[in-house]
């Protein structure tokens, strides 16, 4: 496998972990909707899921970058 191959992979983690986010804030919005309180588990664990998202962003860019690098 390739380090761009790599890149790619972790690229597609991200927007899974986006997706998932996404649904957790979907969730905690559809309880305001109702006038019910946010599940503060679901909030926490969209923050986690956001943090993780970013965390490998920066990982598949280090990657690109790297092999932009050698490319030079």
């Amino acid at each position: 496998m390739s380090v761009e191959e790599l890149a790619e992979r972790l690229a597609a983690i991200a927007e899974e972990l986006g997706d998932l986010a996404y649904d957790r804030l979907h969730q905690a919005s559809s309880a305001a909707g109702r006038g019910d309180a946010p599940d503060a588990a679901v909030v926490a664990e969209e923050r986690v899921l956001t943090r993780a998202r970013r965390s490998v962003e920066k990982a598949a860019a280090l990657l690109r970058g790297a092999t932009a690098a050698d490319d030079d």
